[in-house]
């Protein structure tokens, strides 16, 4: 339904104009360190992997390089794994899990893929938990031509290096600040009506639209199961608005609303969706839903390579 409140920022009915974007700017602030919790784990792999640098946000170029892990050994002959996490910065699984299973897992699966993983697409975000960059444009729905988020721009410019990608997992989560913070504020810059929605208590995937891969969703889901719930259907049959279309599934087009979804021409592609408010699950167990998901699709994907 729509919600009569109105975002501290902004007329109601009326875009955001540069004033409106300062304001929100300035409001926002400094609440973890992407240099002391994100780099030195990355760059802990360093003996494992390569870690190369492919670009750095004009914020602060110092403070933010972008930074990805790479297969030492790549071989043009075996099929590309990527993994993206921070896209939205403050969705941190998305991060840290990213990061986990290229510590713990890669090296198992490393005889049939080459990986490469972006695990903090949007640091600044990262920082400051926040869903958008600091002009309060959103990196998930940015990836096209022109873009206007340097995080999204950054990172196709990554992807046109890759060649074929075979499969894409984009890591991110679906929290209670989502319905409390950052849709009323995207209502807000757009001058648009908020219309409240219901937060999905569990892991959720999206697929794509145009190449949905049901089988593929579905071991993601078997997988994460082990390791927490999986979100049910509102009593519409939906999650997060959209219609359920199959146990813990929803679909997207990728490429029509921008999403790093679909960044890639990936044969297997999934937006993975933890949801860390849970009362059920520690920021630990997270990070292994996010793992467990890339697993699950991983060995889903070698039983039919």
């Amino acid at each position: 339904m729509q919600s009569n409140s109105n975002y501290s920022i902004g007329t109601p009915g009326k875009p955001w104009g540069e004033s409106e974007r300062q304001t929100w700017r300035e409001q926002t602030t400094i609440k973890r360190e992407y240099q002391q919790e994100v780099i030195p784990k990355i760059e802990a792999l360093g003996q494992r992997f390569n870690i190369e640098q492919y670009g750095a946000l004009s914020y602060d170029e110092a403070r933010y390089p972008l930074l990805c892990i790479k297969s030492k050994n790549w071989d043009s002959n075996k099929p590309t794994v990527l993994i993206t996490g921070g896209v939205h910065g403050y969705e941190t699984s998305g991060v840290h899990g990213a990061i986990k299973f290229m510590d713990t897992q890669a090296e198992k699966y490393q005889k049939d893929f080459n990986f490469i993983a972006a695990p903090c697409v949007s640091p600044w975000g990262y920082e400051t938990i926040n869903r958008w960059n600091p002009n309060a444009v959103d990196p998930n729905r940015s990836f096209y031509k022109d873009s206007p988020a340097e995080e999204s721009s950054n990172l196709m410019k990554l992807v046109a290096t890759l060649g074929d990608v075979l499969v894409h997992f984009d890591l991110h989560e679906t929290t209670d600040t989502d319905e409390t913070e950052f849709r009323p504020a995207l209502a807000a810059r757009d001058g648009a009506n908020f219309v409240e929605c219901t937060i999905p208590d569990g892991f959720y995937t999206v697929g794509d639209t145009e190449s949905p891969q049901s089988e593929f969703q579905s071991a993601i889901i078997e997988s994460v199961a082990k390791v927490t719930h999986i979100a049910p259907a509102d009593d519409k049959g939906n999650l997060i608005d959209s219609p359920m279309i199959q146990p813990g599934v929803i679909l997207y087009p990728m490429v029509k609303l921008g999403l790093c979804g679909g960044a890639t021409n990936c044969t297997y592609g999934t937006t993975t969706e933890v949801y860390p408010d849970s009362p059920k699950v520690t920021d630990e167990e997270c990070n292994d839903a996010q793992v467990a998901a890339i697993k699950g699709g991983l060995d889903y994907v070698i039983r039919h390579l």
